[in-house]
């Protein structure tokens, strides 16, 4: 399981919006010297992130709380997001390269045709199953105290 904490910022009916900063994970990963993330998180400057949520947890605006990710959620959307395209687009390339004769501009049609169609289609499993790529809200860190009026009205 990733996890990774954050602050509630607003409340949008059954979901939430959470503030996160990427920046902490990295300081202590071991592949922090080969890693993407951590170039883009130095790019950005370790900026805030949002993301909605389901709110099962009955969160507040100022909450501070835990989201969590199942490792295998993350490969299957990451190959769902970036293989399925590749490997249609290959497939593209190498159908137009045959059905033309060798011709480099259907091949490269091919690819398009296949890039294409492999967003699509990824995108047609992502909304069929949306809510196991997403990640959960586990627990509530800490709560914000809503308090009562500083000086009470007295009769």
């Amino acid at each position: 399981m990733i996890s990774e904490s954050g602050k509630v910022v607003a409340v949008d009916g059954d979901r939430v919006w959470v503030q996160t900063i990427r920046n902490s994970a990295c300081q202590s990963c071991s592949a922090r010297q080969g890693c993407g993330q951590r170039a883009l998180a130095s790019a950005t400057g370790g900026r805030a992130n949002q993301i909605r949520v389901l709110n099962r947890l009955n969160a507040q605006v100022g909450d501070d709380v835990m989201l969590a990710i199942e490792e295998t959620a993350l490969l299957r959307a990451s190959l769902l997001v970036y293989a399925v395209p590749l490997l249609l687009m290959v497939a593209g390339a190498m159908i137009g390269h045959q059905l033309s004769g060798s011709e480099d501009l259907a091949a490269m049609v091919g690819a398009g045709l296949g890039l294409g169609g492999g967003f699509v289609l990824a995108r047609r499993a992502q909304r069929k199953s949306a809510d196991q790529y997403e990640p959960r809200m586990t627990r509530i860190v800490s709560a914000t105290v809503l308090e009562g009026p500083a000086n009470p009205t007295v009769f």
